[in-house]
């Protein structure tokens, strides 16, 4: 049900070397809900987006989805869990020898049993969804930078999952494009009713997807509140990092 956490972080430490990243992080994401999370360079967004799938554990502290500590999962109850998420790579990620259809496809013909036809039925509904139905035969060296990201998106979507999470889906975009992107995202966060993570710096992605936004510093969260409050806020820190012209009209 909307309301309670689907992703739950506490108090996580994470170090590489000589170098803390997540310094005693805790948040939460319901149900239903999308949360954006910016930040400077090297405060740990990427890191977190990694260790919610599974890529990386904490040091020390918990991460749990949908009550299970990802952590402390075994190989085959963690690939069960990464089979409900959908992962959208900041530079698309995709097979430059596969076709678009193939590439959206690929999830299911490696997860699934499912028949060809099956199969191609459902990533070309995908196609649709991210509005881009005559791509399937193009190969990702004849498409834009924005139709990638879509084609990226629509891959995520195909196994129908519950939880996405976003690495900067605005990246390498023209703000015409970005635009059409974040209003993808948005519409899909409505009408599917899937939990996000979205990692991004720009303003307009956040305000266009976001129910809540985190602002990370140092490793830890130093804000997380719905769009309108948390881009009114004055703290010092947040103000440097956003500058002035994100304050909205008074």
């Amino acid at each position: 049900m909307d309301g309670e956490p689907v992703i739950r972080f506490d108090d996580v430490y994470k170090r590489f070397g000589a170098q803390e990243v997540l310094r005693g992080l805790t948040f939460e994401v319901e149900r239903g809900r999308t949360l954006a999370i910016m930040g400077a360079s090297g405060s740990g967004k990427s890191v977190t987006l990694r260790n919610i799938i599974g890529l990386v554990s904490p040091d020390r502290g918990r991460v749990a989805v949908d009550g299970q500590v990802v952590a402390d999962l075994k190989p085959k109850a963690l690939a069960a869990l990464r089979r409900r998420m959908g992962y959208v790579f900041q530079e698309g990620a995709l097979i430059n020898w596969l076709s678009v259809g193939e590439n959206v496809a690929l999830p299911l013909r490696e997860n699934t049993d499912l028949p060809d036809a099956e199969i191609r039925a459902r990533a070309q509904h995908k196609l649709e969804l991210v509005r881009i139905p005559d791509s399937w035969d193009k190969l990702p060296g004849q498409i834009s930078g924005g139709m990638k990201k879509r084609v990226g998106l629509a891959r995520a979507l195909v196994t129908d999952p519950e939880i996405i999470l976003y690495d900067e889906p605005n990246a390498g975009l023209d703000p015409e494009i970005a635009r059409s992107i974040n209003a993808t995202i948005r519409e899909l966060s409505d009408s599917l009713d899937v939990t996000s993570v979205v990692v991004e710096h720009r303003i307009d992605c956040v305000r266009t997807v976001a129910d809540e936004v985190l602002f990370l510093h140092e490793g830890r969260a130093l804000l997380q509140a719905p769009p309108d409050e948390f881009f009114r806020s004055e703290h010092p820190r947040l103000r440097q990092f956003l500058g002035p012209e994100a304050l909205p009209a008074r």
